[in-house]
C-alpha cells in the first residue's frame, strides 16, 4: 500500500529532483559538460601547441635557408653587409611569411631589419648559444614586434669562424589568430555533442526511473542497509548457492576465506572457482552441515551449511564460514613480527660500517634483499654523492645500488636515472611519503612514464613496489625503491616498515655525506697548499704522486725548491694526524721550509729550525686547549709531531745532501737499474727531537740517477709491515731506462697503497752540469789581479755566447773579486756557471762576515758597490759554508739583459744625484 501511494505521489515530470533517476540525469549532464569543456580546452591547447611547433620549424627552416644562401657569407664578409643583406632579406621575409629576418655580425651589430632605422643597433636576443653551432630557438618579447618565436643559426666560413648571424622571428600573435579560426568549428561540435549527451542522458534516465520505482536515494540506502549489513559486517562468511550449484552470493569474509577474487566470482559453478575440493564438495551437494572443518589453504574452516526449500522443491542452500585458526594466525604474526625487528636490528648494525655514501646505499639494498624484497635501488641526489647540502632545485637523481635475488632483472642499472617527473621517484619527492603500487599492472601512471621499460619489468615478473624517500637533517637525499616479484605484493604494513628502514638508513646516508664534504674540503685544501703541477728545473727531472686518505686528509707535503749555485732542495714531510688540522699545519711548515731554504741553510740546520718551531706550535695548541673551559667532542687534537726528510742537491758538483727527521730514509735508482736504500742518521720527529742533533749523509750520484722520496703510507699499512714494502718498493724501481713518470706509475701499481694513510711518492732524476758551462779562477790577494780575472771573465762569456752580459757581469764580477781581497780571508775563488737560463756568478772567501747592502751617503766615497751590484742582477745573496761564506749572483740568460751592450757609464751613474758623485 505505501509502495503504491508512493508511486501515486511521484511528479509528473520523469526526471524530478527528488527522485534517484533525476539525481543521476543532473550528474551525468554536469559530467557530460564537463567533458566537453575539457575537450574544447584540450583541443585549443593542443591546437596553439601545433601553432607554436610550425612556428618553431618555419623560423628554423627558413633561418638555415638564409644563412646557407649562395651569397650570404660574401654579403657578410663585403665591406658593406648592409647593402647587400637588407634588400635580400626583406624580399625573402615577405615570400617566407614571417616577420622578420636580422643579418648580424658576431658582436651583434645589425646588418638588416624590417625597419631600416634600427639597422646597426644592437639586438635584444640572445644569441651566444648560438656560437656552438646549432641553431638556438628561444620565445622572448621583442621590444618591435611583441611576443616572437626566434631561431638564431651562426653562418661559418671555411675557416669555421663565425662571419655573423641570421635571426629569423614569427609574432606569436600569428599563431593565437590560427588558433581563433579554428573555434567555430569548435563550438559548433561541441554543441552537436551536449545535445546528443544530454538525449542519451534523459533515456537513461527514464529506464533507472522505471527501475526504482521513483525512489530518491534515502530511500535505496535504507532498503540496503539491512543487507549490507547482515552480509558485510559480520565475522562470520556467508555463501548462498543457488539449485544448480552456482554461487549466487558472498560476502567479504567468504571472499577472504575462501581465496575468491573481487570480482567474477559471483554467477559462476562453484567446481569453477578453484576452491579447495574438500569444502568445493560440500557447498555444491547443499546437503546439511555442523560444525564440519575444511582445509582452505593453510587456514581451517568451519562450515554450517542448511539446504533452501521453496513450494517443496529445493532451490538452494545457505553456508555460514568461520575461521578456526586465530590461534595459529596470531602466532604466525608474532613470528612474522619478531622478523621484522630482526631486521631492523639488522640493518642497524649492518648499514653505516663505512663513511662510503655509495657503500651505504649499498648496505641498504643488500640486508634488504630478499628478507623484505626481491629487489632494492637506491637513488640518491647528484649533490649528496659530492658530500654537498642537497637542495630541492639542485642536481638530478641518480641510482647508485641495484641488489636483488637474480642478475638479468630489467631494472635500471647503477649510474642512470630511473624515473623522471610523473614516476615513483618525483611523487616520493614531492609528498615526502612512501608510495604503494601494490600492483604494477594496473599503475597507469608509472606505466605510460616509460612504457617499453615497464613493459620489461612486468615481464620479468615483478608486480609490486613501495618507494620511499631518504630523508635526513639535510633534507631530501634520495629514494630507495624495494621490488617483489616472488613475495606477496606490499601493502600498508609492508610500506610503513620501509619507512622505518629507509629512516634509519637515511641517518647513516647522511653521516657518510658530511664526512663526504669534510674529508673534500680537507682534500681541497690538501691539495691547494700542494704544488699543483711538477716542479720544471734545468737540473732536475720531476714527477710525483699524492693520494689522500679516505678516513680523512693527512699532512703529506712535498717540495723542489731552487736554491743559489745550481742546487735544488728536495722536500718531503708529514705531519701527524688527519683532518682540515693536519692540513693547515702542513701549510705553515711548508712555508717555513721555503723561508729557511731562502736563508741557504743547511739540511741538518734546516731540520733543527723546523724542530723547534713546531715545538712551538704544539706549545701554542696546549695552551689553547687550556684556556678553553670545554673542548668539543669533535675537535681536533693539536699537533704531536712531524716527519721531514730533506735534501739538496748540487748538480755542478754532483753531490746530494740527506738529513731526515722520523721520515723513511731516500731510495736511489742507478742508471744500470740497481736500487740501493743508503743510510741516512735517523733523528726523532719534528717536534720531539729536543737537544738531539740532526746528522747529515753526503753521496755523490751519477748522472741520470733515480732520487724516490716517499712517506710512510707507501711502504706501511695495517696489512702490510714496511719491510714487506720496502722489498716491494725495490722490485718496482729496479728497471734501468725509466723516466720520473714512468717510475712513479709502475711504483703505484705495484704496492697499490691502501687509503687508510696519505700516501706521497716524489721522483727526480738528476742531472749534471757539462764542465764546459762551469768556469773556475783563484783570486790572489793583489788588488791588480782585478783586471786579469775580469778579462779572463769576458773571454769566457764571449766562448758562452754571452756578450749581452758582458758589460753587467764585468761590474759584478770587479765588486765582488775586489771586496772578497779587501774584506775577505783569503783564499778566495771565483766560479762562473752557465746554466740553462741564468748565469751564476760565484766568489768564496774564508770570512764569516756578511756584506750589508746600503745607500751611500753624499760625504761617503764607498758603499755603493753591492748596491751597483743588487741592481744589475736578477738575485743575490749569501751563503754560509762550514769555513767561510760564498757571495752570489744570478743573471738571467733568456730575455732582454738587465744592462744592455748599449748601456754606457753615464746611464748608469745617472742612479744617483749630481751631488752625490
Amino acid at each position: 500500500m505505501r509502495v503504491r501511494q508512493a508511486l501515486r505521489r511521484r511528479p509528473a515530470f520523469p526526471l524530478g529532483h527528488r527522485s534517484l533517476a533525476g539525481e543521476v540525469f543532473l550528474l551525468q549532464l554536469m559530467v557530460v559538460t564537463l567533458l566537453a569543456a575539457l575537450t574544447a580546452a584540450a583541443f585549443v591547447y593542443d591546437t596553439h601547441k601545433r601553432a607554436t611547433q610550425e612556428a618553431y620549424n618555419r623560423s628554423l627552416a627558413v633561418s638555415e635557408t638564409f644563412a646557407n644562401a649562395p651569397g650570404t657569407l660574401a654579403a657578410m664578409e663585403s665591406r658593406d653587409p648592409s647593402a647587400i643583406l637588407q634588400p635580400h632579406a626583406e624580399a625573402s621575409r615577405k615570400k617566407a611569411h614571417v616577420t622578420y629576418i636580422v643579418a648580424f655580425n658576431p658582436e651583434g651589430i645589425r646588418w638588416s631589419h624590417p625597419d631600416p632605422s634600427l639597422i646597426g643597433g644592437h639586438v635584444s636576443g640572445n644569441f651566444v648559444p648560438a656560437r656552438s653551432g646549432r641553431p638556438f630557438q628561444e620565445t622572448f618579447d621583442s621590444a618591435k614586434f611583441g611576443p616572437a618565436v626566434d631561431t638564431t643559426v651562426a653562418v661559418f666560413d671555411p675557416r669555421r669562424r663565425i662571419a655573423g648571424f641570421v635571426s629569423v622571428g614569427i609574432r606569436l600573435g600569428s599563431v593565437n589568430q590560427l588558433v581563433s579560426q579554428q573555434l567555430p568549428l569548435l563550438l559548433g561540435l561541441l554543441g552537436l555533442t551536449l545535445v546528443l549527451a544530454v538525449a542519451g542522458t534523459a533515456l537513461v534516465s527514464r529506464r533507472l526511473r522505471a527501475q526504482t520505482h521513483g525512489l530518491g536515494p534515502v530511500g535505496m540506502t535504507r532498503m540496503y542497509e539491512h543487507h549490507d549489513a547482515v552480509l558485510h559486517a559480520v565475522r562470520e562468511g556467508v555463501v548462498i548457492v543457488g539449485s544448480e550449484g552456482r554461487l549466487l552470493l558472498v560476502n567479504d569474509e567468504a571472499r577472504r576465506l575462501l581465496d575468491l577474487p573481487a570480482d567474477g566470482a559471483t554467477d559462476r559453478e562453484v567446481s569453477a572457482l578453484g576452491m579447495a575440493p574438500g569444502i568445493a564438495e560440500l557447498l555444491a551437494s547443499g546437503r546439511t552441515a555442523n560444525d564440519e572443518v575444511e582445509l582452505v589453504g593453510d587456514r581451517l574452516v568451519s562450515v554450517n551449511q542448511r539446504p533452501v526449500s521453496e513450494a517443496g522443491t529445493r532451490s538452494g542452500s545457505v553456508a555460514t564460514l568461520r575461521d578456526t585458526t586465530e590461534l595459529r594466525e596470531l602466532a604466525s604474526r608474532a613470528d612474522f613480527a619478531r622478523s621484522r625487528l630482526q631486521l631492523l636490528y639488522d640493518a642497524g648494525v649492518r648499514i653505516g660500517t663505512t663513511l662510503d655514501v655509495v657503500r651505504t646505499a649499498e648496505e641498504l639494498a643488500e640486508v634488504s634483499v630478499p628478507r623484505f624484497a626481491d629487489y632494492v635501488t637506491v637513488e640518491l641526489r647528484e649533490p649528496v654523492l659530492r658530500g654537498d647540502e642537497p637542495t630541492l632545485t639542485a642536481g638530478g637523481v641518480r641510482r647508485v645500488a641495484v641488489v636483488g635475488i637474480r642478475d638479468d632483472h630489467p631494472l635500471f642499472p647503477v649510474g642512470e636515472v630511473s624515473f623522471g617527473p610523473g614516476g615513483p621517484v618525483d611523487d616520493a619527492v614531492g609528498t615526502g611519503r612512501a608510495q604503494l603500487l601494490g600492483n604494477l599492472a594496473d599503475a597507469e601512471a608509472w606505466l605510460a612514464h616509460d612504457p617499453e621499460r615497464g613493459r620489461q619489468v612486468l615481464d620479468f615478473g615483478i608486480h609490486s613496489l613501495v618507494s620511499v624517500p631518504l630523508r635526513a637533517r639535510a633534507g631530501f637525499l634520495g629514494v630507495v625503491e624495494f621490488w617483489r616479484s616472488r613475495q606477496p605484493p606490499f601493502d600498508a604494513d609492508d610500506r610503513s616498515f620501509g619507512e622505518e628502514l629507509a629512516a634509519r638508513a637515511a641517518v647513516a646516508v647522511d653521516n657518510a655525506r658530511r664526512f663526504t664534504r669534510e674529508h673534500s674540503t680537507a682534500v681541497a685544501l690538501q691539495r691547494s697548499l700542494l704544488p699543483r703541477v711538477a716542479p720544471e728545473h734545468s737540473g732536475l727531472d720531476v714527477a710525483h704522486r699524492y693520494l689522500p686518505a679516505e678516513a680523512g686528509v693527512g699532512g703529506d707535503w712535498f717540495d723542489v725548491i731552487p736554491l743559489s749555485g745550481a742546487r735544488f732542495a728536495l722536500v718531503v714531510g708529514d705531519v701527524v694526524g688527519h683532518g682540515v688540522h693536519a692540513a693547515a699545519t702542513m701549510g705553515r711548515l711548508r712555508t717555513a721550509v721555503h723561508n729557511f731554504s731562502a736563508l741557504d741553510l743547511a739540511p741538518d740546520e734546516l731540520l733543527a729550525q723546523l724542530d723547534e718551531l713546531v715545538s712551538r706550535m704544539d706549545a701554542e695548541e696546549e695552551q689553547g686547549d687550556q684556556g678553553d673551559e670545554q673542548r668539543e667532542e669533535d675537535q681536533e687534537p693539536p699537533v704531536t709531531g712531524a716527519t721531514c726528510l730533506y735534501a739538496v742537491y748540487d748538480q755542478v758538483a754532483g753531490t746530494c745532501v740527506f738529513a731526515r727527521a722520523g721520515h723513511p730514509g731516500p731510495a736511489l735508482v742507478t742508471p744500470r737499474g740497481a736500487v740501493t736504500f743508503p743510510d741516512v742518521p735517523g733523528s726523532p720527529p719534528l717536534g720531539l727531537g729536543g737537544s738531539l742533533p740532526f746528522e747529515t749523509t753526503e753521496l755523490r750520484l751519477p748522472a741520470d740517477t733515480l732520487v724516490v722520496l716517499f712517506t710512510d703510507g707507501l711502504v706501511e699499512d695495517r696489512e702490510r709491515d714496511i719491510d714487506t714494502g720496502l722489498a716491494l718498493l725495490h722490485d718496482a724501481l729496479a728497471h734501468p731506462g725509466r723516466s720520473p713518470e714512468e717510475a712513479c706509475e709502475e711504483v703505484m701499481t705495484a704496492l697499490r697503497p691502501r687509503p687508510d694513510d696519505d700516501v706521497t711518492l716524489l721522483v727526480t732524476r738528476t742531472r749534471l752540469m757539462d764542465t764546459e758551462r762551469v768556469a773556475e779562477w783563484n783570486v790572489p790577494t793583489d788588488p791588480a789581479a782585478v783586471s786579469r780575472i775580469r778579462s779572463d771573465v769576458l773571454g769566457r762569456l764571449e766562448r758562452w755566447g754571452l756578450d749581452d752580459l758582458s758589460y753587467a757581469t764585468g761590474l759584478i764580477v770587479s765588486e765582488l773579486v775586489t771586496n772578497a781581497i779587501r774584506h775577505g780571508s783569503p783564499p778566495a775563488r771565483l766560479r762562473l756557471v752557465h746554466d740553462l737560463d741564468r748565469l751564476i756568478c760565484e766568489v768564496q772567501d774564508n770570512s764569516s762576515t756578511a756584506p750589508h747592502l746600503r745607500r751611500a751617503k753624499i760625504s761617503d766615497e764607498g758603499g755603493r758597490g753591492l748596491f751597483m751590484v743588487a741592481q744589475l742582477a736578477h738575485r743575490w745573496g749569501t751563503r754560509y759554508l762550514n769555513r767561510g761564506k760564498v757571495i752570489w749572483t744570478e743573471q738571467l740568460v733568456s730575455g732582454p739583459a738587465l744592462v744592455p751592450e748599449a748601456q754606457d757609464h753615464e746611464a748608469l751613474l745617472d742612479q744617483w744625484a749630481d751631488e752625490e758623485i
